[in-house]
């Protein structure tokens, strides 16, 4: 049978990719796994965050767009991320350590039955601090020794990511039906879905909310991925995808993971992605992350490309 495996990375904008590099290394304290450029666009950055490999499920991705004005919030967006911390003594280190570096953020609160606590980048991405309460989390995830964050209270990866959409049971059937998540709460408003039964980190929150579509932004969140174990289960879901009636990208070879791209009904935006080849595929551990890596078919390009990027060290 053919399963999610919970997230995979999930990218967003962003103007400033001097800030953003700051901001994801120097105050979560996440690796700077891949420093690339969009594939589509090498103009642009793609900065990947995440564990000590980037491993699937610890990836926060970035995008810099120079030019992007405010995100102007609204509905049919992805509107939160969580992100998984060891225990309820972490979220009281995080929010010492966000007040010290002022950093926008609330009080300790729940939060899809978690402990968080909510806060904002520099640029209003709104992300969310879990409580992981000392559950599993996927064996592939490997700590960062050389963070800056104390060991206990260090990130994990990602927890319940948050979709903001007109239709929720158009999306809710879409997960359950297609994809084989599970519904596991429910308000008038509001639903909580699992790809993993009782784990967080393939958890997705729909909130129903009418009005204007959200126009995106610096801070804006582009799609979320998904995770499937290989090439031939990514196949096995261009099929389901595309007898479900949704029009699909077809496989995309990103080098790092394949890929298959898909919109819903709402119009949210949906990668599922492979497991691997993963990041060390043109890099050892210990030098990920800190040279422009280039897949083979920009190569070529590469002088070209770097004398268009702003260093960011």
């Amino acid at each position: 049978m053919h399963t999610i495996l919970g997230h995979h990375h999930i990218s967003m904008l962003t103007k400033d990719a001097k800030i953003n590099n700051h901001f994801y290394q120097k105050v979560l304290g996440l690796r700077r796994v891949k420093k690339t450029v969009n594939q589509d666009d090498p103009s642009m950055y793609h900065l990947f965050y995440g564990d000590l490999t980037g491993s699937a499920g610890t990836e926060l991705s970035f995008f810099e767009m120079p030019i992007v004005g405010n995100t102007i919030r609204g509905t049919n967006a992805i509107t939160q991320i969580g992100l998984l911390v060891p225990s309820y003594e972490s979220l009281i280190y995080w929010k010492e350590r966000f007040e010290t570096l002022e950093v926008t953020h609330g009080e300790i609160t729940t939060y899809a039955g978690r402990d968080a606590l909510h806060f904002e980048d520099s640029e209003g991405l709104r992300m969310v601090l879990l409580n992981n309460n000392g559950e599993a989390v996927p064996k592939k995830w490997s700590a960062w020794e050389d963070s800056i964050i104390e060991q206990q209270h260090r990130i994990l990866g990602m927890g319940a990511v948050e979709i903001t959409v007109r239709h929720l049971d158009r999306l809710g059937k879409t997960l359950t039906e297609m994809f084989g998540y599970t519904e596991v709460a429910r308000s008038d408003q509001e639903a909580i879905y699992q790809s993993v039964a009782g784990q967080s980190f393939g958890e997705i929150v729909i909130k129903q909310l009418d009005g204007p579509r959200e126009k995106p932004g610096r801070g804006s969140i582009h799609h979320l991925a998904i995770r499937v174990k290989n090439e031939d289960e990514l196949r096995n879901w261009e099929t389901v995808v595309k007898e479900r009636g949704f029009h699909t990208s077809g496989i995309v070879n990103r080098f790092y993971f394949q890929s298959l791209y898909f919109r819903e009904s709402n119009g949210i935006l949906f990668e599922i992605a492979t497991d691997g080849p993963g990041f060390t595929v043109d890099s050892s551990i210990e030098a990920l992350g800190k040279e422009l890596d280039l897949p083979p078919f920009l190569e070529e390009r590469r002088a070209e490309i770097e004398a268009n990027l702003i260093p960011l060290d």
